[in-house]
C-alpha cells in the first residue's frame, strides 16, 4: 500500500495543476461538492498566512453554498499558474456577477498527496 509521501512523489507540477484548474472548473459550475471532492477531510481555506475562513470539508461545502447563493453567476477565471514542490499557485481573475467589479486573486494550493489540505487567497 502507497503512503500519502509515496502519492505525492507520483504526481508531477502538470497533474497538481490539473486538479487546481479542475477544483476552479467546479466551482465556476457552483458544485460545492466536486469542489472539496479534492480535498482532505480536514481541509481549510483561509486567508494567506490568516485566520481560516472555512474550516473541513464540510465548512468549505456549506461556506461555498451560501457563497454561490449569494453571488449566482460567480466566476474565476486563471490567468496563470505554478507549481512548486506540493504547491500550487493560481493567479485568478474574479467577478461576482458578470457586469460586476473584477478583482485578481492569487491562490495557494496546498496538497498532501493527491488532495488540497488547504486553499489560501491573496487578494
Amino acid at each position: 500500500m502507497r503512503s500519502v509521501s509515496d502519492v505525492a512523489t507520483l504526481l508531477s507540477a502538470d497533474e497538481r495543476i490539473a486538479i487546481a484548474t479542475r477544483m476552479i472548473e467546479v466551482y465556476n459550475a457552483q458544485d460545492a461538492d466536486a469542489y472539496v471532492a479534492f480535498m482532505t477531510d480536514d481541509a481549510c481555506e483561509a486567508g494567506y498566512r490568516g485566520a481560516v475562513l472555512r474550516e473541513g470539508r464540510e465548512g468549505v461545502r456549506s461556506g461555498l453554498k451560501a457563497m454561490f447563493a449569494q453571488f449566482p453567476r460567480n466566476r474565476a477565471d486563471i490567468l496563470a499558474g505554478w507549481c512548486l514542490g506540493e504547491t500550487v499557485v493560481l493567479h485568478e481573475k474574479v467577478a461576482r456577477a458578470p457586469d460586476g467589479d473584477k478583482f485578481e486573486v492569487m491562490s495557494i494550493y496546498s496538497f498532501e498527496g493527491d488532495k488540497v489540505s488547504r486553499v489560501e487567497f491573496i487578494r
